[in-house]
């Protein structure tokens, strides 16, 4: 069966996140995106569990539902702990198969932080002691490093990273057989790095609210069950994993080096001849991805490692009926004609993915029609983003930038985090 996943995403007792974070309306959201299976998030929160668990019906092959969307059980952790000399801020996102591990693994982490005060918590925990533990409970769960580049709090980051898996995760490393790339990375970035052959790469919307979900997904082909999805990330198998979906990685929020303060965004090159350093006021830039990415890579752009996973990037459509008309993404007039659209035309992904261009332009207008088209075959024009502020993806020729505020999701506060 084919289907879409957003792997990653947080419920209302995140930080940072919509009160609008609850299972029905996450279903909702994932329905009229077209996506059908997608991660709880947050199931060491007592509340959430309790909502988990009076609204999940169990499929009885791993997963559940809620009406016709399928759910994983799973959250992301934000281990910070000492390690080779340094400071460690790392989130893992946790993946189990039933509420009794998920039960089991909540009552250990109770030890090591206030799991009610966040449903991303923080723990005095490395990554490595996580993993022992979660494969000691249940040897199907499995843990995937979340947003391996983003600066301050990920596998890879310039601020508090390692420089390789093993170095994270020592004996257990061959444990870790898939990592998410996170929002200002894509697949050929990834690619520069040979000791990511042989993990499988996802892509997921971390989002904070329900018009956030599926900014990256995964296309799958394979039986609903958990054991069929954790094995096709295991085997990389490219027969049941058809795609990623993707943003421009110049639209995530650390693609270039920069210091949001000053308004300073430099490419890598440019980080360098100002010694990384900020010219406006002296403090040191945030090394954004695409710099980490060049400082670890033992590929050049142009090399492609054989038996990779395709990948699509694409815009969310939202921000290209925005553009299209001259306003911002969260505004009445957008929301009225992506509802129109998908109406029209079925889920959004259908419509992004799929719908022919002369079917979009009937059931919208010609410069939206003409937006999908050009995202489609890549020609967009993209202004970076960098420490903390999105980057900006245009789609129409000539078009100004539209006025969405897209620093922070609606109804939540700009965090440092993924």
């Amino acid at each position: 069966m084919q289907f879409i996943a957003d792997l990653h995403i947080h419920s209302r007792y995140s930080r940072a996140t919509s009160r609008d974070m609850d299972i029905p309306a996450i279903a909702g959201a994932a329905r009229v995106k077209g996506i059908k299976l997608v991660a709880t998030g947050d199931f060491t929160h007592p509340e959430y569990m309790k909502s988990l668990k009076q609204h999940l019906k169990p499929t009885g092959a791993g997963l559940f539902t809620y009406e016709d969307t399928y759910f994983i059980l799973n959250v992301e952790l934000n281990g910070i702990y000492s390690a080779g000399g340094r400071l460690r801020r790392i989130h893992n996102m946790v993946f189990v198969p039933n509420f009794e591990t998920a039960d089991k693994l909540t009552a250990w982490l109770d030890g090591y932080g206030k799991l009610a005060s966040d449903g991303r918590p923080t723990l005095s925990l490395s990554s490595y002691d996580l993993l022992a533990k979660l494969l000691e409970i249940d040897p199907r769960a499995f843990l995937v490093p979340a947003h391996i580049w983003t600066p301050w709090f990920s596998l890879y980051g310039s601020n508090s990273g390692f420089d390789s898996i093993e170095e994270c995760f020592g004996d257990l490393s061959k444990e870790i057989f898939a990592v998410e790339t996170g929002l200002s990375s894509d697949p050929p970035m990834n690619w520069r790095l040979s000791a990511l052959d042989n993990r499988t790469l996802i892509s997921n919307s971390d989002a904070h609210s329900p018009g956030r979900l599926g900014r990256e997904a995964n296309v799958f082909d394979c039986d609903l069950a958990y054991d069929a999805i954790r094995d096709v990330l295991k085997t990389r198998d490219r027969k049941r994993f058809l795609h990623t979906i993707e943003f421009f990685p110049e639209e995530g929020k650390y693609h270039f080096d920069g210091h949001r303060t000053c308004g300073i965004s430099f490419a890598p090159t440019q980080s360098l001849v100002n010694d990384n350093l900020c010219p406006g006021c002296g403090r040191r830039l945030t090394i954004g991805v695409l710099h980490r990415v060049e400082q670890l890579a033992d590929r050049k752009p142009e090399e492609v490692p054989a038996d990779v996973i395709p990948y699509k990037h694409v815009v969310p459509l939202e921000e290209i009926i925005g553009e299209a008309l001259g306003v911002g993404r969260d505004t009445g007039q957008v929301h009225k004609q992506y509802e129109s659209m998908v109406a029209s035309l079925g889920s959004e992904f259908e419509i992004l993915l799929n719908s022919s261009i002369p079917d979009i332009e009937k059931s919208s207008n010609d410069r939206i029609a003409l937006g999908i088209d050009r995202m489609r075959r890549g020609e967009v024009q993209a202004t970076a983003g960098y420490d903390g502020v999105f980057g900006v993806i245009q789609v129409l020729p000539g078009a100004p930038p539209t006025p969405a505020a897209r620093d922070a999701e609606p109804g939540t506060q700009m965090g440092l985090f993924g």
